[in-house]
């Protein structure tokens, strides 16, 4: 009896820990220059469960990252870039949505440093995200002087915190961005095809000049599993 009742709770717990949800939602970006693999926040469940809704309805699949601006940021996620007349090589994209925006979620822990995931969005006044559109920080790397002056001029006063400051002189990023553009996700694998992505070659507009399309997936509860076991074990 107690050995039966040691199997069952064995196979108890092994099915709890199999059957756990994952803590994190990992989504991968397939691109002729290579994939990543991107956690998206917990912090920001707006725009986390936005961007989940769109990737599993196939949303971004076939869209281009149509602005690209090296040593800052790739940017895609309009609708227009998959329509053959609107994206015409030439043409102009960015302006196509899906009729709505996401309220902004500014979270002092998260900011702009390399690799990050962001929402794109129009010169609203309450700083609402495009309810598709998106960039990729790539970035560059500053040196103190540069930030006190960034300080002082497009941040208006606003002190970045030390151990931001830290990460931006070190590894790079946007800090002019902070607190005006949503950031909610960002790459733990694969950041080297955004640097390759961010290295073609452009027109005018910051259009590459050759047509980057892409695909999104969501990672499988397995695979958010194992990242999560790997990227932050202390939770495992």
């Amino acid at each position: 009896m107690k050995k039966t009742l040691s199997l069952v709770m064995a196979i108890l717990m092994v099915s709890i820990a199999f059957g756990r949800p994952p803590e994190n939602q990992y989504v991968r970006i397939s691109t002729s220059y290579g994939s990543c693999i991107i956690r998206l926040y917990n912090e920001t469940p707006l725009h986390r469960d936005n961007f989940i809704k769109l990737t599993k309805k196939g949303f971004y699949n076939g869209t281009l990252f149509h602005r690209v601006i090296q040593n800052f940021m790739i940017q895609g996620g309009d609708p227009d870039s998959k329509d053959t007349l609107k994206a015409k090589s030439g043409a102009e994209l960015g302006n196509g949505d899906v009729g709505y925006t996401i309220p902004a979620e500014f979270r002092d822990s998260l900011f702009h440093k390399r690799g990050v995931l962001a929402a794109a969005r129009d010169d609203n006044p309450k700083k609402a995200s495009s309810g598709c559109q998106f960039y990729i920080v790539e970035g560059k790397r500053f040196t103190a002087g540069k930030l006190d002056t960034l300080e002082k001029t497009r941040l208006k006063g606003r002190k970045i915190p030390e151990w931001q400051r830290e990460y931006y002189t070190s590894v790079g990023g946007a800090p002019h961005l902070d607190q005006n553009y949503t950031v909610y996700g960002e790459v733990v694998s694969g950041i080297d095809m955004i640097d390759r992505i961010a290295a073609v070659k452009t027109d005018e507009r910051d259009r590459p000049l050759s047509d980057v399309p892409m695909t999104i997936t969501l990672l499988n509860k397995r695979e958010c599993r194992r990242l999560d076991k790997i990227l932050m074990p202390k939770n495992n």
